[in-house]
């Protein structure tokens, strides 16, 4: 008999999945429980016991003291005080005064790490696109405000533009019509 290579793969491949199919036969568990439901049974009265308890009687005898065994470790008993060591903090005579820094009309923001300028566009993908690494924080500002964002995207994907914005943020930069489509901005880079 001439040696195939196809046919003696297929052999050990068949032989292998029967052996496995077989190892798993094996290893399974038996289904657990009964098929045969449980025939009713009648629950005897000796099965309960009354406890008489009397409706005005104390728990326990004045005095009485509980097992040591079942008694916490800080039981307090019927004699026992609580005391609290130490006496309470005297009161302040008065406020203490703080100094306040003055405040300026005018937002200060701390020097960016550099600026760029160039052409914004918008796209509708909720993200702010710019070729900076995702996380970085960024201010950008046009002739209608500026917007503080994350840089979410990596964009846009003309080189002559700076920054993909959020339809909502461009227009907010932008101050401009709806029909535009690019506005000139400055990037602050934190």
């Amino acid at each position: 008999m001439r040696y195939c290579p196809r046919v003696m793969r297929r052999r050990v491949v068949v032989a292998a999945s029967a052996l496995i199919a077989a190892a798993a036969l094996i290893g399974l568990p038996a289904p657990a429980g009964s098929t045969v439901s449980s025939p009713a049974r009648v629950l005897e009265a000796t099965t309960f016991v009354q406890v008489p308890i009397l409706a005005g009687a104390p728990a326990s005898e004045p005095g009485a003291v509980p097992d040591a065994a079942l008694r916490a470790a800080g039981f307090l008993s019927d004699s026992g005080r609580l005391v609290e060591r130490g006496s309470a903090p005297a009161a302040p005579a008065a406020r203490p005064s703080v100094a306040q820094p003055s405040v300026s009309a005018v937002k200060a923001w701390k020097p960016p790490l550099y600026k760029l300028t160039g052409w914004a566009t918008f796209y509708d993908n909720g993200t702010t696109a710019m070729r900076l690494p995702q996380g970085t924080v960024v201010r950008i500002c046009g002739a209608g405000g500026c917007v503080l964002r994350t840089v979410t995207d990596w964009g846009p994907q003309d080189p002559a533009r700076v920054v993909d914005l959020y339809r909502p943020d461009f227009f907010a930069v932008c101050g401009c019509a709806s029909w535009s489509g690019t506005t000139w901005v400055t990037v602050s880079v934190y």
